[in-house]
């Protein structure tokens, strides 16, 4: 059996730039621990995995040691295999996933899509998350992961985090964020209890970031950078209660899996 493999970077505007995502678009499911090998043969931090059904396509995404239940980058990966690659014709994607359904709507500025916002509330920091900081944080926030604010944008730039302390957090990972200082936010994402220390860059942290930044700085559209050492942007619009996060995406490598 061979199955076609693309390998896109998304949030990027050429390649060795934004989050490298696998996109594997299949005929029909197959069996869950296949699809865990294949990620985790993958490597990336991401592999989005789709199967058409009727007039929509049913998404789902493994990092290297799990299923997840939403990823952005991986999502914007998989539009743009399919408007690129597979001529696919109408503006709009559905995307049926564990988060449930998901659009992405091809626009000449770029890849759109509607995800579901969370706005982080403030918590009281866990010892091990303080201690993984190592400096202290401006605010301690959670939605699905922490979100912990820092001084500026140095701050997140120069960061050194403890990350065999994260490992045992309760929940999906840890997000740095500061003020910007040539875009409205920045921030650096971390997920090692998935076996991914730091993402590139993250869509779905961008679903807690948007809600966060929009209510402090009262502004729904906003313009945010991840400093990983790929770096990426992303354009966020926060509308009720969905977030539009719109991003471009490139070609790095097309090939075949044999199995």
């Amino acid at each position: 059996m061979q199955i076609d493999i693309f390998q896109i970077d998304a949030f990027g505007d050429e390649v060795f730039t934004g989050n490298p995502a696998a996109v594997c678009p299949l005929n029909t499911w197959l069996p869950d621990e296949l699809l865990q090998n294949i990620a985790q043969a993958n490597n990336l931090s991401e592999t989005a995995f789709f199967v058409a059904i009727e007039d929509k396509f049913q998404l789902r995404w493994f990092t290297p040691s799990h299923e997840v239940d939403l990823c952005g980058h991986a999502t914007l990966a998989a539009a743009h295999v399919l408007f690129t690659h597979l001529s696919y014709q109408k503006s709009d994607i559905c995307f049926v996933t564990k988060s449930g359904e998901l659009i992405v709507t091809n626009k000449a500025s770029g890849l759109v899509m509607d995800f579901p916002a969370s706005m982080p509330t403030p918590v009281l920091a866990p010892e091990q998350l303080l201690l993984g900081l190592g400096i202290k944080p401006k605010a301690v926030s959670a939605a699905f992961d922490y979100i912990l604010e820092l001084e500026d944008e140095t701050a997140v730039q120069t960061l050194l985090p403890d990350l065999a302390l994260w490992k045992a957090l309760d929940l999906r990972g840890v997000v740095v964020t500061a003020r910007g200082t040539d875009v409205d936010f920045v921030s650096r994402c971390f997920f090692p209890k998935l076996n991914v220390d730091e993402d590139p860059v993250t869509g779905s942290a961008h679903c807690e970031l948007a809600p966060y930044w929009s209510q402090k700085l009262t502004k729904d559209n906003l313009k945010a950078k991840q400093l990983s050492p790929r770096t990426g942007l992303v354009a966020c619009q926060l509308s009720g209660e969905r977030v539009l996060l719109k991003g471009r995406a490139v070609d790095y490598m097309r090939g075949q899996i044999t199995l």
